[in-house]
């Protein structure tokens, strides 16, 4: 049994300080994070910086925070690399250290593919801060200037004139005398100089994970705990009239069951209400589950049907919306008349169902509650339960595991919530464990789109006047009750900042009420976006007789910055060091179609290739999918390439096996993604009905290209998933003469 005890983090640091050890931080913006209480930091007593990232211990041990959520993602491994590598520290010498929820972080919400692009320069500034303050107190203990010493790879301070030599756990007591040296008086090494930036790594935790070691949010255990299943309302905003618990208390290891109060509208990250089944296992909580008997008022919720409800959004589309992009005149343009196409497209809801379901333990003693949990953002689980129990965010402690996956849906800490409500009731620590049933049933689930694009063609068949309007229910009414628009960040994603060089183009949403809970799965909007656009430009390609991929790139044009795209990314303020350059996006398709090899072979029936690009999370994907289709719809896919510029890369590695994985998430999207609801009810319940890509469904092959970038890092875990669904129905068509404008692929005759 492994168990995770509250080891204490002033403990860890006195112990390093009495033998002489150096703390130390990296100011993050907005300024208001700068002031903080150090008694209640991860590493305690350390003054020298108000957000605490390294520490150099006294026998030479660096230990680095990470601060961000690593679900596979490599994040607890890129980030302490950047700070080892201005630290010209030994990377066999470094420890990672998990931070707990803390607003001086800054965000921590492991979302949106930045974890890296945030903080690039915030840890080269850390490990720079360390590196000079070693060299200054070197330099004072060998009487002579700073400016003649270096530091060498062996985690050692040189004076190359006289050949003497410091090691970082001999300096660290008399540099931690020194003042903090202001940014602008450190020196940065140079690209040149980089050791660990851009080269290959393996996850820091890799053997811990092989070996059973690492740490899940599954493998919490605290005495004195018990375990909690809880049967939630099975329609979004239902209450319990009654149960009857008798079978129920009967199931050997049952202790009681516990009735839990609905939402509030809006229901944001608040636990869906229910009643709760305590146990002193998860085996007998989920079996007496089984056995509770409850009569349900389902509420305004109950006559939900996804299949009307698709209708009604293709209806939605087909009529004029709100306007989030105007160029020229569109009306006035099609008024003229001439060769128009037009098309309908469809995604429907998604499910997350990453690979270790939502479980979290808390702890509520003495007004204040611990928490241990797989969770992608602490701070969100510290105001969640802090308003959920009605107790100071201060008073919320959250410890971070390691996550089982996550793909956004770990960033909504209802299932902590839960949890903490329970340890409240109970006065002991509670253990909630969601089933693969619970976490399809009840998702935060990937919103459903009706896409309508009309476009009028000239002689050579490029559009004049291009119309594209967007119906699904937004991530906003998770937040408030009327929302029924998609807010600027969804609009950005794909949809206003079109990267065709058209003369004449309107972009609009349309209002599309939710009847579950939505929120944001991997790449988000940018999956139904990339989807219809870049299934139209194929379509209008054939509709004017010309290759898909000359056709691509005559709708990019020559290489511009995009200003009006940077315009509209209110979601985003760092985009202004990020403009939106199609140069680079015409790089990208036209490196990819080399890569694959288009236009050079000749494919025999039901074969085909399929071309799709897409900049998301400030980065720019183009994808070419292979596919084989057989007389009876069977797809196969024996290969995938794409290539991707995501500006400076920490981890080569990691970028591989996230785009890798892209290609397989994507293929699950196509193929199969489909949750349906009936009367109010989700219809799919776990892997037998909501199946994802099996090892004969994904591709075979995926080659991945990384362009040599030295623009500023960008998004790396999600830019790969929105251009693969075209791709793959473009190949689709290629190899059949069959549009596929719907997805999953099973709605289409295809397996």
């Amino acid at each position: 049994m492994i168990v995770v005890e509250n080891v204490s983090r002033r403990g860890f640091l006195e112990g390093m300080l009495a033998a002489g050890g150096l703390v130390l931080g990296a100011t993050l913006v907005p300024p208001t994070l700068l002031a903080w209480d150090a008694a209640k930091g991860p590493i305690d007593g350390a003054v020298l910086h108000p957000t605490i990232f390294v520490a150099i211990d006294s026998d030479g041990t660096v230990h680095v925070i990470a601060h961000r959520s690593d679900m596979g993602t490599g994040t607890r491994t890129s980030l302490p690399r950047v700070v080892a590598d201005e630290l010209d520290a030994d990377w066999d010498r470094v420890k990672v250290h998990q931070a707990l929820g803390d607003e001086k972080y800054g965000d921590q919400d492991t979302d949106g593919s930045h974890s890296v692009r945030d903080f690039f320069d915030v840890m080269r500034q850390s490990g720079a801060t360390a590196r000079f303050m070693l060299v200054a107190a070197a330099a004072r203990q060998w009487n002579v200037s700073a400016s003649e010493c270096i530091t060498d790879p062996v985690h050692t301070v040189v004076h190359p004139k006289t050949g003497r030599r410091l090691g970082y756990g001999e300096l660290a007591g008399p540099a931690a005398k020194l003042p903090v040296p202001k940014k602008e008086h450190l020196k940065f090494k140079p690209r040149s100089a980089w050791r660990y930036i851009g080269k290959p790594a393996a996850h820091y935790d890799l053997q811990d994970q092989c070996t059973g070691k690492a740490v899940f949010g599954m493998d919490v255990r605290r005495d004195g705990m018990v375990y909690a299943a809880i049967a939630h309302p099975p329609v979004l905003g239902g209450k319990v009239k009654s149960y009857d618990d008798k079978a129920t208390l009967r199931v050997q290891g049952v202790k009681q069951t516990v009735a839990m109060d609905p939402f509030k509208p809006p229901h944001q990250f608040q636990p869906l209400g229910g009643v709760a089944v305590i146990a002193d296992n998860t085996w007998s909580a989920f079996k007496g589950r089984k056995q509770l008997q409850v009569d349900w008022d389902n509420g305004p919720n109950a006559s939900f049907d996804s299949e009307s409800f698709k209708k009604e959004m293709q209806e939605t589309s087909r009529r004029p919306g709100k306007v989030v992009r105007n160029i020229g005149n569109v009306d006035a343009e099609f008024a003229k008349g001439g060769k128009i196409v037009e098309a309908d497209y469809y995604t429907p809801m998604l499910a997350h169902v990453s690979m270790e379901p939502p479980v979290a333990v808390a702890e509520y003693r003495d007004g204040k509650v611990t928490a241990w949990t797989c969770t992608q953002n602490p701070q969100g689980v510290q105001d969640t339960v802090a308003k959920v129990l009605g107790i100071k965010k201060a008073d919320v402690t959250c410890h971070v595991t390691l996550l089982g996956g996550g793909f956004g849906r770990k960033s909504k800490p209802d299932y902590v919530a839960e949890a903490a409500v329970l340890s409240k009731k109970l006065g002991k620590p509670v253990k909630v464990v969601w089933s693969r049933e619970d976490d399809v049933k009840f998702d935060y689930y990937h919103t459903t789109a009706a896409m309508y694009l009309k476009a009028l063609l000239d002689s050579r068949g490029k559009p004049t006047a291009w119309l594209q309007r967007s119906v699904f229910p937004p991530i906003g009414s998770t937040f408030g009750i009327d929302v029924r628009l998609g807010d600027p960040g969804e609009m950005y994603m794909g949809w206003n900042n079109v990267p065709f060089d058209l003369p004449n183009h309107r972009a609009e949403n349309g209002e599309a009420s939710a009847h579950v809970r939505i929120g944001w799965l991997r790449s988000v909007a940018n999956i139904y976006h990339a989807f219809s656009v870049q299934s139209f430009a194929n379509e209008l390609a054939h509709a004017a007789g010309r290759d898909p991929l000359e056709y691509l790139l005559s709708l990019i044009g020559p290489g511009r910055l995009m200003k009006e795209a940077a315009d509209a990314n209110q979601d985003d303020p760092s985009a202004v060091n990020y403009p939106f350059d199609i140069g680079r996006l015409r790089h990208v398709t036209e490196l990819v179609a080399e890569k694959a090899g288009w236009g050079k072979r000749k494919f025999a029936p039901g074969t085909g290739q399929g071309i799709a690009v897409h900049r998301s999370f400030l980065s720019y994907v183009a994808t070419v999918v292979e596919v084989e289709v057989t007389d009876k719809g069977e797809v196969r896919i024996p290969r995938v390439d794409t290539v991707l510029d995501a500006g400076t890369v920490v981890n080569p590695d990691t970028v591989r096996a996230q785009f890798e994985g892209a290609a397989v998430f994507g293929t699950s999207i196509a193929r199969t993604g489909e949750i349906t609801a009936s009367h109010g009810r989700i219809n799919q319940s776990n892997f037998h009905d909501y199946q994802i890509a099996r090892m004969n469904d994904a591709p075979y092959k995926t080659n991945v290209y990384i362009v040599d970038s030295d623009a500023p890092p960008a998004g790396v875990g999600e830019p790969g998933v929105p251009p693969f669904a075209p791709a793959l129905c473009n190949a689709i068509f290629a190899a059949t003469g069959k549009r596929v404008r719907e997805l999953p692929l099973s709605r289409n005759g295809f397996s």
